[in-house]
């Protein structure tokens, strides 16, 4: 600690014999503190406030919980996050804004058109992933950088540059065409040491059977756990945040039984035995895992 030198405690001293014979103001009111601290934005939640995001999207927030999920990975608003497969952009319509007000990247990797089983569905995936990037072309979003992920892709982003790897509910889809350890691989080397991964998914009971190709949009924990440390990952913590324990995962059209998708039988298909689509309704999203991984440190 630095003491003050002469001269300056003698100033004090005068200073304060000043203050005890000066007289008392009665007359005035004394002057408003101007000491007060400045409120604290949440960034967060102003993204997920922002009239960008749809009432839609809103109302499943109660499902997803996408602010203490994002906390529970660890995410800041000055990271590099990779966005794995971001669908219709519910994530992403949060993360844009938010990262882009505290200086963070969003990479955005979006279906491998290489990856198309033909010219057709190459030509769709094309034209989709360039209406989905024309969307986050406004400045509010920030400037997204995009990728691509596949059964054939190339690395997910510059190997050690990201601080958070993200997938939202696409294990199983991984699992269908047989790459879903490719993903972990690719998240392991585009990740900086000490980097995140977070996963959620679909979860399937440890007393149910697991489908290798997941037909059922579920997934056994276990085995999500297992592709992560096959790939160098530390398990680093899981969270019931979006749990769901009326979700059985027995529907007869798998997770898309539920809503959102709430699938129904078609107008020439024979409805189930005991089909209730209220019953379904009522269940809600369905139970989900919330897994965190990290990449050790160097």
């Amino acid at each position: 600690m630095k003491t003050a030198a002469p001269a300056a405690l003698l100033a004090l001293a005068l200073l304060a014999g000043c203050a005890k014979t000066a007289p008392a103001a009665t007359d005035q009111a004394a002057p408003a503190a101007e000491t007060a601290e400045p409120a604290v934005v949440d960034a967060l939640q102003a993204a997920l406030d922002s009239d960008v995001r749809s009432e839609a999207e809103k109302a499943r927030d109660a499902w997803r919980h996408p602010k203490e999920t994002l906390e529970f990975f660890g995410v800041e608003a000055g990271d590099t996050v990779l966005e794995t497969w971001p669908g219709g952009g519910w994530y992403t319509n949060i993360l844009a804004p938010w990262l882009a007000s505290g200086g963070g990247t969003l990479i955005a990797a979006v279906f491998d058109p290489d990856a198309a089983a033909d010219e057709e569905r190459r030509a769709r995936t094309e034209t989709r992933n360039a209406e989905f990037m024309a969307n986050y072309a406004d400045p509010k979003f920030g400037t997204i950088a995009w990728s691509e992920f596949s059964s054939v892709s190339g690395p997910l982003a510059e190997p050690g540059s990201v601080d958070v790897v993200l997938t939202f509910r696409n294990v199983h889809n991984w699992m269908g065409g047989g790459y879903e350890q490719k993903f972990f691989a690719d998240a392991y080397a585009a990740l900086k040491p000490g980097g995140v991964l977070g996963v959620v998914e679909h979860r399937l009971p440890s007393t149910g059977t697991q489908d290798p190709a997941a037909g059922t949009g579920y997934v056994h924990e276990d085995y999500v756990k297992t592709l992560a440390t096959n790939a160098g990952f530390e398990f680093a913590g899981a969270s019931e945040i979006n749990a769901n324990p009326s979700d059985t995962a027995d529907h007869p059209y798998g997770v898309w039984t539920l809503p959102p998708v709430s699938r129904s039988p078609g107008e020439d298909e024979t409805a189930p035995e005991g089909w209730d689509p209220e019953k379904y309704a009522a269940i809600g999203e369905s139970d989900r895992m919330t897994l965190k991984f990290v990449k050790p440190a160097e």
